[in-house]
């Protein structure tokens, strides 16, 4: 099994910003447990970040023929991208959404999916371990 893991704006910053919200650990210690995680559970992946949604949409439709899956965090793109619904939709790879809060009990706004309708499950507000949550899930779904 091969992983596609995208992050979209801000995720590297995490145990830097809202530390409220987000927590304490750094991106190097979400890349440490996922990378722990893979390797022991033999999937293969890959991680991408960026601020920019262009590029997350063309991450998205690189992912067609390379990798069996996706788990995305779409962060703010989450609550605007159609351009990002509509690359998922596109290449229509099982996809697993997954957020470090719960959306839905923060801002009346961030209450709005628009990737959820192309993602087979949606993990929030269990922290960076939703992230392992998201990989677990995505490989029973390929089993």
């Amino acid at each position: 099994m091969k992983v596609c893991i995208i992050n979209g704006p801000n995720i590297n910053m995490i145990g830097k910003r809202q530390v409220e919200l987000y927590g304490r650990n750094s991106y190097e210690d979400l890349k440490v447990m996922i990378d722990s995680y893979c390797t022991k559970q033999g999937i293969e992946y890959e991680m991408f970040q960026s601020n920019h949604e262009g590029d997350i949409v063309d991450k998205i439709q690189e992912c067609l023929g390379s990798f069996d899956g996706i788990v995305i965090n779409p962060a703010a793109y989450t609550h605007t991208s159609v351009a990002i619904l509509d690359a998922l939709l596109a290449v229509s790879l099982p996809t697993v959404e997954v957020h470090i809060t719960d959306p839905d009990t923060r801002e009346d706004f961030r209450r709005i999916s628009f990737v959820r309708s192309a993602c087979f499950k949606t993990v929030k507000g269990h922290g960076l371990e939703g992230y392992i949550e998201a990989l677990g899930l995505l490989k029973e779904k390929l089993s």
